[in-house]
């Protein structure tokens, strides 16, 4: 047995992916998948600010590709939205300001109906919640997890319109956070009736830290593949 560290990659099928926007554009991305069984739920990630250097392989969001297929037969696709560069590629188009990223969002969740990807989460991380909450509201998508949200470009009529959709909506707020603090995003959210606010303990914006992506990758588990919680911390 081997401890699974920050740098730990485990077995997983991994597939280079185009997604395919309504406007036209064409967006690069990965699906990484169980080597060893069909997936029991998938992750479709919408990652942090691009004009931030936020992307595909944004720590937390490149961990969960790295790990959850093989400890928790979780599927997980990730992809840049327009404008954004990674390792695997760019993606076309440019930067829009959350707005035009809805064809981003509905590209995603188009692939994962097309490819009968099973019971679909969205998994957004600081703008990636945003996107999450103005455009995720799909009937394909069985719940989000924002992890930092800042609530910058999301309105109150956002949040009530989640509200209203009814799906589950887990909101992890970091106790340092550089936008939004757990007192305050208890308030904000207070709007979508079955919104569950888990603040965390020491963490920051960014989640640095292998502690801190634990906790974030065990209260992911714990929503969408609740029999493999909590996350082994060792690999054979």
């Amino acid at each position: 047995m081997g401890e699974i560290r920050a740098s730990s990659v485990l077995p997983a099928v991994r597939t280079d992916i185009t997604l395919y926007t309504a406007d036209g554009l064409d967006l690069v991305g990965e699906l990484a998948l169980p080597a060893d069984r069909p997936p029991v739920a998938t992750l479709v990630c919408l990652h942090p600010l691009p004009t931030a250097g936020g992307m595909m392989d944004s720590h937390v969001l490149r961990k969960a590709s790295y790990r959850l297929p093989a400890l928790a037969g979780v599927a997980v696709l990730r992809f840049n939205t327009r404008g954004t560069t990674s390792a695997r590629g760019t993606s076309e188009g440019s930067f829009g300001a959350g707005e035009t990223e809805r064809y981003d969002v509905a590209a995603a969740l188009e692939y994962a109906d097309y490819h009968d990807l099973p019971h679909p989460w969205l998994l957004g991380w600081s703008f990636g919640t945003e996107l999450a909450l103005k455009w995720g509201r799909d009937p394909l998508v069985e719940g989000a997890i924002l992890l930092s949200p800042p609530l910058h470009r999301t309105t109150d009529a956002d949040l009530d319109a989640w509200g209203a959709h009814g799906r589950p909506l887990v909101v992890l707020v970091p106790e340092f956070d550089d936008y939004l603090r757990p007192a305050e995003a208890s308030e904000r959210f207070a709007r979508v009736p079955q919104a569950e606010v888990v603040a965390v303990e020491g963490a920051k914006h960014l989640w640095i830290g292998e502690p801190y992506v634990r906790i974030v990758l065990n209260e992911v588990v714990r929503r969408v593949a609740p029999a493999a919680y909590p996350l082994p911390e060792n690999w054979e």
